[in-house]
This record gives C-alpha cells, structure tokens and sequence, in this order.
C-alpha cells in the first residue's frame, strides 16, 4: 500500500496540475510515480533533470539500459517494471539485452562499456577510479558521455529510492528484481 496518497490528476491544481498535464501530453499517461511525486517539489526536478539527459550524449536504449540496471541493484520493482517496458517499447531493445542489461551487460560494445562505467559509478558512489575512467575512455566514450553516464545513474537512484520509499504501486506489468547473491 502507497506511504504517500498520490494525486489524483483530474482534481490536480497549480504547478502539480501543470507538471502532471506535462507529464501526460509527454508519455499519454501520468503513472504512479509521477502523481505521487507530485505532492512534493521531486516532480519539477525529476521532469528538468531527466529532460535535460534526454536531450544528452546517451542514446535512449542505453538509457534505459542504465535504468533497468540501476533498478535491478537497487531492487526497485516499480522502477526495473516500467524501464523495461520503456526499454521494450520505446528502446526497442530485445528481451536478451534487457536480461544482460540486469547485471550491466550489453552485447554491444559501445553500450557494454556505458553499462560498465554506470556500473562503477553506482558500485563506489561516484569514488571510481582512474583504471575506470581510463576503460571507459579507451572503449571510445567522451567526456560528455561519462558525466551523462553519472547524471542517468543518479537520477535513477533517485526514482529508485523514492518509489521504495513511499511503496509506489507498480502501474506496468510487473518485474521483480533477482535475489542478489549473499557472500559467503
């Protein structure tokens, strides 16, 4: 059950009924996370911020390829459910490369080299070191493509974080994070 009462875009009004009526003429639907990040100033950030890397050097597939990826180190059901609908349906990515997309995996070269500095980034909280950064440069990406990597990381950390906070009822078909492996 929602931690958070979403609003309800039909009674919406102010800036919430501006940024939600946005989010409907953008995606043809406003989903949970939207209307429940709309009783908080999160909405007009996330719409800025991820409008901002859209409009970036990462491609859309391997933008969702970081979401999918995010999502699934952060056991974010809502969040891994709707980018893999995205990757699938907007993206066009087959179900194989969203499967490798889980664990930062890309059959392309380029976009398996995204995923891996993406990788790094999440893993050391922005602390990856000259080795990573050297990878990533060698593999061919450009500095406008490293800061967009950290940008698409962190705003997926964001939605992650807050669709576990507040429960947000999973409104795409549903995908559950693996089990992630224990140490022994």
């Amino acid at each position: 059950m929602p931690r958070i009462t979403p609003v309800d875009p039909a009674s919406a009004q102010g800036r919430a009924k501006e940024l939600l009526d946005a989010v409907r003429a953008s995606l043809g639907a406003t989903p949970n996370m939207t209307t429940t990040m709309a009783r908080s100033a999160v909405l007009e950030g996330w719409l800025g911020f991820n409008g901002a890397l859209r409009k970036g050097s990462i491609t859309t597939a391997d933008g969702e390829r970081i979401a999918v990826a995010v999502a699934q180190s952060n056991d974010c059901s809502y969040c891994l459910s709707a980018h893999t609908y995205l990757g699938t349906n907007i993206a066009r990515l087959d179900g194989a490369e969203i499967d490798r997309a889980r664990s930062f995996a890309s059959a392309d070269p380029k976009s398996a080299a995204v995923l891996a500095f993406a990788e790094a980034v999440l893993r050391t909280t922005g602390g990856v070191s000259d080795a990573d950064v050297d990878s990533a440069r060698q593999a061919g990406l450009t500095d406008a493509e490293l800061g967009d990597i950290v940008g698409h990381v962190a705003v997926n950390v964001l939605t992650n974080l807050f669709n576990r906070t507040f429960a947000v009822d999973v409104d795409f078909p549903v995908v559950e994070p693996r089990q992630h492996a224990v140490a022994s």
